[in-house]
């Protein structure tokens, strides 16, 4: 409380003052209430009481209400440092880091020494990774002396955290610098037990090689390398070094140090080949070092397996047979995961195939490790044993047919079946044929069978995961939660759904997301994706219990990894999925007259029929309501709404998503998925296409074409990157009015390259079929492209639809594709029901093209 503030207050309202303080950093929030009215009752215009209030409202959810009392704070006590560094909290509360920013600075202002308030203004600094802004403000509280007068120089983590915004804002030997400085300091060496220290050293040890200069990590390094604790890393370092340095002899001896520590990563395999100078193609050193460590290590894989990607012809058939051998014998069951990448490779791929044939067949001959019986690392192998191996061989060879590179899905349900006929208990085999009905495009089947393997192991997560995965491809979405509520907390908030969104379980909740759009409930569907987005925004925010928690236990190296892994959050692939499905969903709210996804399935789109759609949508939402409004009754009945950890949990006001799916701006809602989709993902081309689909429906046709050039510079020959180019400039021709000079001038600056003024565009689009004639794909694109310009063409369109089913390449998924463009063109019944009956002629297990009377 500032000076002024005081002089304001009697002794007793001080010390309720002071009571109101310990209450908020205790969380005891209505004892600080009741002090806080205390002394307004007295001072009823104490701006800090008013701002400590204010705090203890917004800590209880009140943000609306805790920001007009905090205002009204600063009105009647605009110089205390207490109510600008209150609404410095408030701000940050809401994420608007700028504003909290601003606020601090000018509390500073106010109060130039004041700890609190600089490490607050220190942790959004970082947060905003304003390392300029961080250094000043670490420089200072490091200059600065404690509350009770201690000197902030004399702790080791003050000097940590100004060396930390000089090394990540590229300032390397100022970082050195700073850690020198305080090891100078130091009275004693600390002792070689002293773990923060060790990592200090190592730390100081990474900037001076970032700097480039090895020589001197070297030497730095061997200075303290026999007392480092993190051995592994200490090692690692100084082979690393050696290697850089040119000094062979001993990197190799540190590398070969290191596989005796551990033989079964690669990577250490990778540095001694580069020591000994061993080239790619000299295959018969390589050879010789890994059958060196394959001898020293006979129970390891990765001295056996890698020498199979570089050896040839029969040298590799001989390597490939033992290996294959080995592990069948074992019954390892993820021998085909280790070799399928070999796959690449047509030449390895026949080998496996038919050494994987031969012992089907019994016509092998059986390898011994120097003995002619059959025996897998001297343990001889019975007869009793035998089946072991041959049903081992029907599931590889299951897996091998399943593989896209070699499918013949015939002959891997056969000999799945073989196999789980002589094993019927065995998970792993239920789990292969459940996968195999899968790429039949039997969703429902996959599903049952993926079930049935759950059930022979209930206490597998695993399998129990699997499982749910599938039901949820099939669209059966409580089934999924049902089994997935086998492994979550009975007394979460929430039920099990909320567990795992309070786990942040992000491919459940994207699987559950992409199920609801399938089904067309947009509104669940939306709120999943937006809880995966929550999910990010969370681990975004989590940064600031580690920008103090990392520095304060010493792990250096380990927080600078976390802070440059979190600048390239987004561009994880469950942020792009999720949010490109939000975005289509929101185009597609967009585009037509839905509610909660309930569509008119009409062509002229007439008054009646879309009343008949509202009608059936808001008869769904009802129906959802009072099953969540009976499942909250219980859940009242049954306890309080608190979690594990004791906290209350706030209620969700809108557990359907209505709210999201009747949002009157679709297209700006989606831009809160877009900005980020396009800032961390540029070089994902479905990005850049739903960026273009939102930009151009929102008229900003600069925005727009960037996106189109950004798609073409990734795959110029992609169907939908045609589709929207020609679009693009139907769009530009087909205009009501002229566009600004100025606009006019920058688009035709950066298209016309592309697709000039006044092209012929049916033209191009037909040259653009003659090119792609065999893809289903790009037949499809051509066919949009030609209904957008000729809709008259609809009744051909939807004929070479069908057509497309006859090309010699396409595949289940594009069948599936389009039938959901007939779909979406809300084709006439006979053109569905053709296309669906030879659709099914040719796939007749999948799903999706069954009738109800299949």
């Amino acid at each position: 409380m500032s000076q002024q503030q005081q002089m304001q207050l009697g002794a007793k309202e001080r010390s309720l003052f002071a009571q109101i303080v310990k209450h908020y950093e205790s969380k005891q929030y209505k004892k600080g209430l009741k002090c806080a009215e205390q002394v307004l009752r007295k001072s009823p215009k104490h701006g800090d009481t008013q701002a400590m209030k204010a705090l203890i409202i917004n800590a209880q959810g009140n943000t609306d209400e805790a920001f007009v009392l905090c205002k009204e704070a600063l009105k009647n006590a605009m110089k205390s440092h207490v109510c600008w560094h209150v609404y410095g909290l408030l701000w940050r509360c809401i994420k608007n880091y700028e504003e909290a920013i601003k606020a601090y600075k000018f509390a500073l202002k106010l109060e130039p020494d004041s700890q609190q308030i600089l490490r607050d203004l220190a942790l959004l600094q970082i947060q905003m990774r304003d390392y300029q802004g961080y250094i000043q403000s670490r420089r200072t509280i490091l200059q600065s002396k404690t509350p009770n007068g201690q000197k902030n120089s004399n702790y080791r983590l003050n000097w940590t955290a100004l060396a930390v915004a000089q090394h990540l804002a590229g300032d390397l030997y100022d970082a050195e610098r700073t850690l020198t400085t305080f090891e100078e300091t130091l009275r004693s060496t600390p002792p070689n037990t002293d773990n923060e220290h060790s990592e200090a050293l190592l730390y100081k040890n990474t900037i001076i090689a970032e700097t480039g200069e090895t020589e001197r990590a070297l030497e730095h390094l061997e200075a303290f390398f026999k007392s480092n604790l993190d051995r592994t890393a200490a090692m690692e370092m100084r082979a690393h070094y050696l290697l850089q340095l040119d000094r062979r002899e001993e990197a190799e001896k540190a590398y070969r140090a290191l596989l005796d520590r551990n033989a079964e990563y690669r990577a250490y395999y990778d540095g001694l080949r580069k020591a000994m100078k061993i080239e790619d193609s000299d295959t018969q050193s390589l050879k010789t070092l890994y059958d060196e460590y394959a001898k020293k290590n006979p129970r390891g894989d990765t001295a056996k397996r890698v020498p199979l990607e570089f050896l040839q012809g029969d040298e590799f058939r001989e390597a490939a047979d033992q290996y294959l051998q080995q592990m069948l014998y074992k019954g390892v069951p993820s021998t085909f995961a280790n070799i399928k990448a070999l796959y690449s490779d047509s030449t390895k791929r026949k080998t496996v195939q038919s050494l994987a044939e031969s012992y089907l067949s019994n016509t092998h001959s059986p390898l011994a490790n120097g003995s002619a019986k059959k025996t897998v690392n001297g343990d001889e192998k019975s007869e009793a044993k035998q089946p072991s191996f041959d049903v081992s061989v029907l599931y590889f060879l299951a897996q091998h047919y399943n593989y896209h590179l070699t499918r013949d899905l015939a002959r891997s349900m056969e000999l799945i079946d073989k196999a789980i006929e002589a094993q019927p208990d065995e998970v792993n085999y239920h789990m292969t044929k459940a996968r195999i009905l899968k790429h039949r495009g039997n969703i429902q089947k996959a599903s049952e069978t993926m079930e049935k393997a759950r059930s022979l192991d209930e206490r597998d997560r695993y399998i129990n995961t699997k499982a749910a995965k599938y039901q949820l491809r099939n669209d059966e979405n409580e089934a999924a939660i049902t089994n997935m509520g086998k492994f979550t907390r009975k007394e979460a908030v929430g039920g099990p759904l909320g567990d795992l969104i309070d786990m942040q379980c992000m491919w459940y909740v994207t699987e559950d997301g992409e199920a609801y759009m399938r089904q067309g409930n947009f509104g669940l569907a939306l709120k999943r994706f937006t809880a995966v987005y929550d999910i990010f925004e969370t681990w975004q925010e989590d940064q600031f219990d580690f920008h103090t928690f990392s520095i304060r236990k010493g792990q250096i190296r380990a927080y600078v990894d976390m802070l440059r892994w979190e600048d390239h959050l987004r561009e994880h692939p469950y942020f792009s999925r999720a949010a490109i499905s939000a975005i289509r969903i929101y185009l597609r709210l967009f585009d037509g007259p839905k509610m909660n996804g309930v569509n008119g399935e009409h062509k002229d789109g007439g008054a009646n029929e879309r009343k008949k759609a509202q009608k059936k949508a808001r008869k769904a939402q009802e129906k959802q309501e009072q099953i969540h409004a009976e499942k909250k009754d219980a859940k009242k009945t049954a306890g309080t709404g608190a979690g594990a950890d004791g906290e209350v949990k706030k209620e969700d006001t809108d557990p359907q998503g209505i709210t999201l799916v009747q949002t009157t701006e679709p297209l700006v809602d989606a831009m809160k998925f877009l900005t980020p989709l396009l800032e961390h993902n540029p070089k994902n081309i479905e990005a850049q296409h739903v960026g273009f689909d939102v930009f151009i429906r929102r008229r900003k046709y600069l925005l727009a074409l960037r996106c189109l050039l950004a798609a073409r510079s990734i795959d110029s020959s992609h169907p939908l990157s045609h589709e929207q180019t020609i679009r693009l400039r139907h769009t530009l021709q087909s205009l009501p009015e002229p566009l600004p000079p100025q606009l006019s001038e920058a688009l035709e600056g950066e298209f016309s390259p592309v697709i000039p003024p006044g092209a012929d565009l049916p033209k191009l689009n037909s040259d653009f079929l003659a090119g792609h004639s065999d893809s289903a794909a790009h037949v499809r694109a051509f066919l949009r492209t030609r209904q957008l310009l000729d809709p008259k063409s609809a009744d051909e369109n939807q004929k070479d639809v069908i057509r497309t089913l006859a090309l010699p390449l396409v595949s289940l998924k594009d069948v599936v594709s389009g039938l959901e463009l007939l779909n979406d063109w809300h084709a006439e019944s006979r053109y569905r029901n053709d296309y669906m009956a030879a659709a099914h002629e040719r796939w007749p297990e999948a799903t999706v093209f069954m009738s109800t009377k299949d």
